[in-house]
Order: structure tokens, then C-alpha cells, then sequence
């Protein structure tokens, strides 16, 4: 690869890669020398040329080196600007759906990615639970890769004969330059609500990062209903199409819903989903949406929406072989805390448990927010840890009781989370339903020192197992 077609630069230098990390930079990469948050990459230049890296983009002079650098005002921007070049462009050779929101991102991309395989389509799916790029299931650790890492699974992807790809965009994604270089088909806008304040520190910054989704696709489709949809569309640069319960184009009526999913009229048929609560309706809609715009047959969306299975850590129903329910969900926002308990209310006959904590070094202003849901909402609530990463778990607790002053439900505290899931167990009774928030998909638990293995599924069955 000329890396003169990718940086206006006299240089003419032969490359076999791209780098951003210099404990994995290699013979022959052009290394990236990003400034993180935690470390500076332009203090490991001299460590990727010692590994092979031919020259460092850097934003600043670095000493001492012997490669060529080449000084750019964004090494993230040109790092996926370099990525995309490097892969020959990928996302042109499929048509790329990104969903953003604050929730519903992950059940939203898993239907749309199910209705367009029912009329035949090959789909890549990239996003929080797992990649997928055909029938191959890819581990994943955050929402929205690196650039470079996005853009050798693009290849991937066309390579492998995709004609769609489906993926889960986040704002910190569209903040840090990770999708920049994606040429988007289709944008979906699930939601707003707060969350990644300690990231954005106000809404409105929030709000501005996920509008960028839209300067960057042909099609929008647009959660009318949401409070900031209006603002979406007055700024989006592409064609929008809306949908909603109270407003848009694309409409849900005749909605029933019961423990056993959802149902509605729309398009002209009538539709179902095997998942409950009104927030479903709203997820549905979104992907319908998406695909009607991509031309797939109202019957085939139906049928697709109808033998739709449920995602992995999203209103996850775990047996139990008892007379109480067990449901494992990701809700990890006060809005998401209000929505899996509304929608549990619609079909409790006994008491709603709701057993919750808050991630360490995230956002504080929303744990006394959902302290005040949970104590509003539930009949009991379990306050116990979630990622505490380098924070005290009994300072996030403490945070989270300071909005329970008016709960009308009882509650208890139980720090460590596999005693806490213990104590909702052997205290249930009859017709209870118990709701596990915030780990949802995941498999482990963030410590200060160190991250555990820690599978809610294997806690409920072990301890179910010991009786």
C-alpha cells in the first residue's frame, strides 16, 4: 500500500499494516500515536519503531526517531481515514445500517438483521453482545471497535459475501472519530435518555454526538415519539423516515401487550414479538422501519418479527423449575431501570424484586435517579454491586439510597452481588418476579484490581442446584 493516497505527503513508503498499540505494532505498520485518555501514544513511537513500524502519525514532534512522522491535527480521524484505505474501503461493498440510542441498540440490530435474512440476504452483525459475520460468532469488547479493528471486520465481511451489515453505533464511537470513514446506507435512532454523562458531562453533548450519525448516511429513520427526534430531523443531513406509537409515519395501534410479548397493527398487518413490554414495541417499530425502507416485503418483516428469539441478557428468562421468575436484563439506566419494571408490572401476581447496582467510574448523577425508580416501581429491591472498577461498591450504594428517601418499596443492602443473587432466591415466594438488572449480557465483573468470571445464569443455577 502507497501510504501517499492516504496522507498528503511526498513520502512513498511500502505498508503491511496499521498500529495504534505499540505492544502489537509490527514489521512494516504505519503506527498511530493517539493521545488516550489514560496514556499518550506519542510516548511509544520509539517503541513501534523498534518493533518495525516504518513511520508514526503523530500530533506533535517526536524526538529520536529514525522513520519518517507525519504530523496531523487528529490521529484519530487519520487513523480511520489510514483504516478504511488500508481494508480498499469495505463498507462500500454492502449496505451498512448503523443503530443509535440510549437503549435498544442491540435487540434493534438483531431484528433488523433477522428480518433482512428471511428475504435471503447475508448480514454482518457488529455490536455490545457479539460480531457475527455469517454463521461465525466473534467475541466483542466494546460497542463500536477501534477504526482499524472496524474496518478489517468490514473487510471481513465482504469478503465473506455480506450484502448487509447491522452494527451498534455509541456515542463515544461517533465522539472519537471510531466510525469516521463509514459510508453509511441507513442511520436508526432508537432513544435519548441519560447516560455517559461522565463522558459527555451534559445532554446537550450527548444529543450533538449522536446527530452526527445522520450527516453520514443516505436514509434516518427516526423515533418520532422521542423528545428530541425534532431536533434530529431539522439537522439530519438525509432522508428521514419516522415511526411511533403517538406520532410518525410508520405507526403501531391496536397494541397488546402480556407476559408472553407484544402485538400490533402496522403496515397493514398485524405483527408480534416474543418479547414484553411497550419499550418492545417501540424496538419492533424500529426495525420494521429499517427494513421497509430497504424494501423487504411486509410479510416477510411479519414473519420474521413473529420467529424472532430474544437477545441475550435483554428480558432474559432464566428456568428455575419453580413458582417464581427469574429475568437477567441489561438495564443499566434509569430509563431502562423504569422500562423492564413497568413492563414486569404488566404480568406480576406476586412481588416485583428488582436486585440493581451502578458501574464504578461512569456517571453518579444517575444512581440516586435509579435508586428513586426501583423504589417506586418494585414491591423489593436488592441494592448490591455491578462494575465497582476502582471505586468503593458501599460509595456507589451510598449514592443510590440517596434517592431512595420516599421508596415505598422495602429494600436491603447486599454488597457482594453473588450474595445478593442468593438472598433473592432462597427469599422468594410464590408468583414473585425477580428482576436482574445491569449485567445483562456479561460474563464477568469488574473489580478494582482485577476482572472475575461472573455469569448470573451460572449463579441462579448453582445456587438453585445446592437448593
Amino acid at each position: 500500500m502507497n501510504i501517499k493516497s492516504l496522507i498528503d505527503t511526498d513520502l512513498n513508503i511500502e505498508v503491511t499494516g496499521i498500529s495504534y498499540d505499540s505492544r502489537t505494532t509490527k514489521k512494516g505498520d504505519v503506527f498511530f500515536a493517539i493521545s488516550g485518555f489514560q496514556t499518550d501514544g506519542h510516548l511509544f513511537a520509539g517503541e513501534a519503531q523498534q518493533k518495525g513500524a516504518v513511520c508514526v502519525v503523530c500530533e506533535r514532534e517526536i524526538k529520536d526517531l529514525n522513520i519518517p512522522c507525519i504530523t496531523v491535527s487528529n490521529c484519530r480521524k487519520a487513523l480511520a481515514r489510514a483504516s478504511h484505505a488500508f481494508y480498499r474501503y469495505p463498507s462500500r461493498e454492502f449496505k451498512l445500517i448503523g443503530v443509535t440510542g440510549t437503549n435498544g441498540k442491540t435487540t434493534v440490530t438483531y431484528l433488523i438483521k433477522q428480518i433482512l435474512e428471511a428475504e435471503g440476504n447475508k448480514v454482518g452483525l457488529i455490536g455490545t453482545n457479539q460480531n457475527l459475520i455469517g454463521s461465525e460468532v466473534l467475541e466483542t469488547e466494546r460497542t463500536t471497535p477501534e477504526s482499524r479493528e472496524l474496518a478489517g471486520l468490514f473487510r471481513k465481511m465482504a469478503d465473506a459475501g455480506c450484502n448487509y451489515v447491522v452494527m451498534e453505533v455509541s456515542s463515544h464511537s461517533l465522539a472519537l472519530h471510531r466510525v469516521d470513514g463509514c459510508e453509511f446506507y441507513m442511520g436508526v435512532f432508537t432513544n435519548l435518555t441519560q447516560d455517559h454523562l461522565d463522558f459527555h458531562l451534559n445532554m446537550e453533548n450527548y444529543l450533538f454526538e449522536k446527530m452526527k450519525l445522520f450527516d453520514m448516511c443516505r436514509y434516518g429513520i427516526i423515533n418520532e415519539d422521542d423528545s428530541y427526534a425534532e431536533r434530529i430531523i431539522s439537522s439530519a443531513d438525509c432522508d428521514c423516515l419516522t415511526y411511533g406509537i403517538e406520532k410518525g409515519t410508520i405507526r403501531a395501534s391496536g397494541i397488546r401487550i402480556s407476559e408472553k410479548g407484544i402485538e400490533f397493527d402496522c403496515l397493514g398487518s398485524r405483527m408480534s414479538l416474543g418479547i414484553p413490554g411497550r419499550f418492545s414495541v417501540y424496538n419492533a417499530l424500529a426495525a420494521v422501519s429499517a427494513a421497509h425502507k430497504s424494501g423487504i416485503k411486509t410479510d416477510s418483516i411479519k414473519k420474521a418479527l413473529g420467529e424472532a428469539k430474544g437477545v441475550k441478557g435483554r428480558f432474559e428468562l432464566v428456568p428455575t423449575g419453580g413458582k417464581y421468575t427469574v429475568i437477567i436484563d441489561y438495564a443499566h439506566t434509569p430509563d431502562g431501570l423504569k422500562n423492564i419494571l413497568e413492563s414486569a408490572r404488566t404480568f406480576t401476581k406476586g412481588r416485583l424484586v428488582v436486585l440493581f447496582g451502578c458501574g464504578g467510574d461512569r456517571d453518579k448523577t444517575k444512581r440516586p435517579r435509579m435508586g428513586k425508580i426501583a423504589g417506586e416501581l418494585a414491591d423489593y429491591c436488592i441494592i448490591t454491586s455491578d462494575n465497582p472498577r476502582t471505586e468503593e461498591p458501599a460509595a456507589i450504594i451510598r449514592d443510590i439510597l440517596s434517592g431512595m428517601n420516599d421508596a415505598t418499596a422495602e429494600y436491603i443492602v447486599v454488597e457482594n452481588r453473588r450474595d445478593a443473587i442468593e438472598f433473592a432466591l432462597t427469599h422468594a415466594t410464590e408468583d414473585d418476579v425477580i428482576i436482574l438488572a445491569g449485567k445483562g449480557h456479561e460474563t464477568y465483573q469488574i473489580l478494582a484490581d482485577k476482572t472475575i468470571h461472573f455469569d448470573e445464569r451460572e449463579i441462579v443455577e448453582d445456587i438453585l442446584k445446592r437448593g
